[in-house]
C-alpha cells in the first residue's frame, strides 16, 4: 500500500515551499508537511508514504529539482517519516534533455534512502511535427530513453501512466495547445484504444528491467 501524502509543495520558479492560508495558520509550510506525514504514519503504519512532485529532466527544471532536494534533506534532518519520492514524469518532448543532471538528481535522492516511483507518466508532443507516425515514433523514443534510465534503478517499483488513451488525457486541454490544432498523442494508446509505439516502448522497458524485490 502506498499513499501520496503531499503533492507539489515546492515552487518551481524559486525552489521554496508554497504557502497557503492553512500553512500560515499552523506556523509554516514545513510544520504542515511534517504533520501530514506523521499523521499518515500513525494512521497507516505499514504504508509507503510518498512526497510527489513534477520536477523533470528538461532544461528549465534545475531550480525545481534543487528545491525538492532541499525538502527531502530537511525531512531526513527532522526524522519525518517519508519513504519515497513520487516522480510525476510529465515529459515535454525536447531533443536534448538534461540526462546527466537528472541521473545526478535521482542518485542524490536515493543516497538519502528514499525509494522512487513514477506516478504520472506521459509525453507531451506539442512541439513535434503534425505527421502522426513521426510524432508517435519520437514520443516512443523519448519516453523509452527516460524509462530506460529510471528502470535501471531497482528501488523503482511502481509505474503509473497518467491516462491510458489519448482522448482522455489531461493534456488535450492544457495550454499551450498544438499550433496546428491537432489533438496531442501523449499516451500508450490512441483515442480508439489501439496500442501505439509508446506502449511498445514501455513494455520493452519492463521486459529489460533488472529484477527487484517485491514491495509488500
Amino acid at each position: 500500500m502506498s499513499y501520496d501524502v503531499v503533492n507539489e509543495a515546492v515552487l518551481p520558479e524559486d525552489g521554496t515551499l508554497a504557502q497557503t492560508a492553512l500553512s500560515r495558520a499552523i506556523g509554516s509550510t514545513s510544520v504542515l508537511l511534517d504533520l501530514a506525514f506523521r499523521t499518515a504514519r500513525a494512521s497507516a503504519p505499514g504504508a509507503q508514504l510518498v512526497y510527489n512532485d513534477y520536477m523533470s529532466w528538461e532544461t528549465g527544471n534545475e531550480t525545481h529539482r534543487g528545491g525538492v532536494l532541499k525538502l527531502l534533506e530537511a525531512f531526513r534532518r527532522r526524522n519525518v517519516p517519508v519513504d519515497a519520492l513520487g516522480v510525476q514524469s510529465h515529459l515535454m518532448y525536447q531533443t536534448r534533455p538534461q540526462e546527466k543532471a537528472w541521473v545526478k538528481f535521482i542518485e542524490e535522492v536515493m543516497a538519502m534512502n528514499y525509494d522512487i516511483l513514477i506516478t504520472e507518466f506521459d509525453v507531451n508532443d506539442q512541439t513535434l511535427p503534425a505527421d502522426i507516425a513521426t510524432r508517435d515514433r519520437a514520443v516512443a523514443e523519448y519516453g523509452g530513453a527516460y524509462l530506460n534510465i529510471m528502470f535501471g534503478y531497482p528501488r523503482l517499483k511502481d509505474v503509473l501512466v497518467w491516462g491510458m488513451c489519448d482522448s482522455a488525457s489531461w493534456l488535450q486541454h492544457f495550454e499551450p495547445l498544438r499550433e496546428d490544432g491537432q489533438a496531442k498523442r501523449p499516451c500508450p494508446y490512441d483515442a480508439n484504444f489501439s496500442p501505439k509505439p509508446l506502449r511498445d516502448a514501455i513494455a520493452a522497458c519492463f521486459a529489460a528491467a533488472p529484477a527487484r524485490a517485491t514491495r509488500v
